[in-house]
């Protein structure tokens, strides 16, 4: 069963997904929150295994209680899905920074919705390689954080590649073809290098990929 906790500070907003949600047999909404105050007690009561969260909410903010979730080791198997409004803005690329495993458009279909909440129960990044091309092209454009580089330091020739492969969205299967390996070999070598670089999970690999310098923007 996926537990899921509901956070926005709409109430029309959170009873439509409840509705969604509450229709499928292996999801359950175990908590609703109307700001991200309430949400982080919420979610050291309830530990859920998906926290939804509005990016935009009156306290306390989507982004700032998705850092605070992630900086708690009680919540570390919470994952974090921001919800917005507003696609590619300015707020999605921090909510990365910030912890967050990916991201949702609300205006998403319901089947993709339903699939979004099982993909981040299992630990996958919400980064499909349309929007990981979009979002980094637009939004990391500052130069290399030196002190990412020096950690990228730590990983094998073959990690590196992964993560380099990662960033680009590749899924573990499609990473285990580019490097001719098995996919639980892929799986590995992705797993290690979040463990030496201290990700909290894919999205924040990808985040550590670009910021490092390790692969730039690709420009159309």
């Amino acid at each position: 069963m996926i537990r899921v906790l509901l956070v926005d500070d709409q109430p029309l907003i959170r009873s439509g997904f409840r509705a969604l949600l509450d229709l499928e047999d292996d999801i359950e909404v175990v908590a609703e929150a109307a700001d991200g105050q309430e949400a982080l007690a919420l979610a050291g009561e309830h530990l859920p295994d998906i926290a939804l969260i509005d990016v935009r909410m009156p306290v306390v903010d989507g982004i700032e209680a998705t850092r605070r979730i992630a900086a708690d080791p009680a919540l570390s198997r919470v994952h974090v899905v921001i919800l917005t409004n507003y696609g590619l803005d300015e707020y999605v690329f921090e909510a990365l920074r910030a912890g967050a495993a990916g991201f949702l458009v609300k205006d998403i279909v319901p089947e993709d919705f339903l699939h979004a909440v099982r993909v981040a129960a299992r630990g996958d990044a919400l980064l499909a390689p349309s929007i990981t091309r979009k979002l980094i092209n637009r939004y990391v454009t500052q130069p290399p954080d030196t002190g990412a580089g020096t950690r990228l330091e730590e990983l094998t020739n073959r990690e590196r590649e992964a993560v380099v492969l990662v960033a680009r969205g590749l899924s573990n299967d499609e990473i285990a073809q580019r490097m001719v390996i098995s996919p639980m070999t892929a799986k590995t070598h992705v797993n290690r290098a979040m463990t030496k670089l201290r990700a909290r999970d894919r999205a924040q690999l990808v985040v550590l990929a670009y910021e490092s310098g390790l692969v730039t923007p690709r420009h159309s």
